[in-house]
This record gives structure tokens, sequence and C-alpha cells, in this order.
């Protein structure tokens, strides 16, 4: 997959709306809107709508405190009884887009912040590749602990999964921390219609959409300096919550090839220690079978992680490989399994299904 690089002294002509849904993010928002203002892009060219998903902080205040023309704040509130929705972003994102001016819309989550050369980059691709359609990197930073750097590894793996499967036209996937689609074309699919009664997938059900109307019109952006950037969950139980929240939508993928692809890493994750376990059965012979499982596992996670945190410039995480390597492993199988049979999850002080 080719390197995007960004053009010296591009001029850019198309208006931006960069939508930021946010719940009780009074710890992370000014940052995040900062990172925006700061782009090197053309103000008159930008605005950035901030959704308030009925947060009980000081989130609203602090939007409020910018005082600029091209920063609004829409209260979801103010359109919609909290009791009536399931899809709160879905249906945030949706309002601030029949309220923005831009072509272009570019959704970031309240807790990122913006890389110093991102705007520029997704816009340029925008305009010279005539994309429907933009899934971008998405980092960590801030990763302190082994688990928060086992989190940043895995997902950096993620990222190169994900813009491999767009590059080959395997799978389309990306992440709505990072993403931006033609409005004119959101309409044309009928935006969330028809997926709008999932409360998650905001992004991986919009982009299947968009690659089903316009199979040609989805890139990734191989750039770096294009990425957003996000702090690691502190806790087991943040993180569970958010990848069991992750998986649920798989359900209801559009695309049989990629849920094709994730049941069968599951299966395979799964039947290592299964493999173990029929020790007790058949012998130790099974044990150098389930080592086999192992390194084989291993050697092709290790070409993956290698290459994705070259990328993101993170080989220091490579030291973690080996640890890692065994959270992952029972991470995918628990997850998976729980994330396919859960009713609902916790996600922001809610309860969803």
């Amino acid at each position: 997959m080719p390197y995007t690089h960004p053009s010296p002294n591009y001029s850019f002509a198309t208006k931006v709306s960069v939508l930021l849904p946010a719940r009780n993010e009074e710890d992370n928002i000014e940052a995040c809107i900062i990172s925006i203002l700061n782009q090197k892009y053309p103000h008159s060219l930008l605005e950035i709508i901030v959704i308030d998903d009925y947060s009980t902080d000081k989130t609203p205040d602090i939007v409020k405190g910018f005082d600029l023309k091209n920063v609004t704040l829409l209260s979801l509130a103010d359109f919609v009884n909290e009791a009536d929705l399931k899809a709160f972003k879905k249906k945030a994102i949706e309002l601030a887009i029949q309220q923005s001016t831009g072509d272009l819309i570019i959704t970031v989550d309240a807790d990122c912040i913006a890389g110093d050369n991102w705007l520029p980059v997704i816009v340029e691709q925008y305009e010279t590749q005539q994309a429907k359609f933009i899934a971008a990197p998405v980092s960590f930073h801030q990763d302190r602990t082994l688990f928060e750097k086992f989190q940043a590894l895995d997902f950096h793996g993620m990222m190169v999964i994900t813009g491999g499967g767009i590059y080959g036209n395997i799978m389309n996937m990306c992440n709505g921390a990072n993403l931006a689609f033609d409005k004119a074309a959101f309409h044309e699919v009928g935006g969330y219609k028809g997926v709008d009664n999932f409360a998650s997938g905001d992004d991986m059900m919009l982009i299947q959409k968009m690659a089903a109307a316009y199979p040609n019109g989805i890139i990734y952006i191989k750039n770096a300096t294009a990425c957003t950037y996000t702090t690691p969950k502190p806790t087991i139980r943040s993180f569970f919550n958010q990848r069991v929240r992750w998986t649920t939508k798989a359900r209801n993928y559009e695309e049989w090839k990629m849920t094709a692809i994730l049941g069968l890493v599951w299966l395979f994750c799964l039947s290592i220690p299964i493999t173990i376990i029929t020790t007790f059965f058949f012998g130790y012979a099974m044990l150098w079978i389930a080592l086999g499982q192992l390194l084989l596992k291993a050697f092709a996670d290790y070409r993956l992680l290698h290459e994705a945190s070259r990328f993101f410039n993170r080989l220091d995480l490579m030291a973690t490989f080996i640890p890692s390597s065994f959270m992952h492993l029972a991470y995918i199988i628990t997850v998976g399994f729980w994330g396919n049979v859960a009713k609902e999850y916790e996600w922001k002080g809610r309860r969803v299904r």
C-alpha cells in the first residue's frame, strides 16, 4: 500500500465541517477543539460543530467559552428526548450534518487530538482523489503501563489491517475517531437509515453502505501525520466494555467477507487453549500442536505489529510484544464470545442494547 504524501503549497477549496459528538468530555474537549483550530487550513473554510449528548459535566460550558464564529454548540436535548433514543451518536451526527455548511464532513471523537497536518492531508486527498469516504489512522498516546501499551500495539495493528483491507478491496473498515465523507454521498445512501436501530456502528456500518454505492470511492490515508490521537482505557473493565461495544456491531455487518475473517481469527485463537486442554485426553503430543499454533500466531502478529509500529514511529511498543501476545489471545477469545452473545453493555454511563 503506497504512502500518501501531501503536496507543498497546495491550494484548498473545500468547506469542511468537523463534527464532535461529546458526552461528559470536560477533560478532553478543549484540547480537541484547539488541535483542530491549530490546523494549517483556512478558517473561512472550516467549521467545528460540537454536539452535546446529555452531558452532566462542564462540557457545554467549555465549548461556549471559545466564542468563535466557526465553533458551534448543538444540544441533542434540544432535538430529541433521551428516552426515545437508542443510537445516540448516530443521531448526534445526523443533526450536526443537517446544520452543517461544509461539503466534506469529518467526524472526530471528543477525547482525541488531531495531528499537526491532519486536516490538510485529508482535504487534499478528498479533492485530488474525488473520494466519497476516507478512513484515516488513529493512534494512541500517553500510554504508560504494560496494559496501556498492549492496547496501543493492538490498535496500531488494527489500523494496518484497516488500510490493507481497503487498499486490497478485501473488506471495508474504519474508526469513527477519524473519518471523512462527502456530505452529498451521505445523503444519497440514506445516511444511517437502515442501521439507526443499532447503538453502535456509526463508522463501520456507514463505510459499508458507502462502499456498496461507491465501490471505487473509498480510500485509506497512509500517512501518520493525518492521525488523531486518543488515550488507552485505564482499567480492564473500561477496555472490555469498549471492545464489546465494537464487537456487537459485527453481527450486523453487510460485508460477509469481514464477518468470515473475524470469525476465522476467533476460531483459531479459541483452538489454542482447546488444544492444550486435550492434552489430558490425547497425551503430551497435543502440546506440540499448541506450541505450533502459538508460534504461527506469534510470527504473523510480529510481522504485522512491527510494520504498524514502524508506520506510527512507535517501535518502542515492540518491547511489550511477548506479554501483549498472551493478553491479545485472552482478549480475542473473551471479547469475541461475549460481544456476540451480550444483549447490552455499558458505555458513557448508559446501558445500551
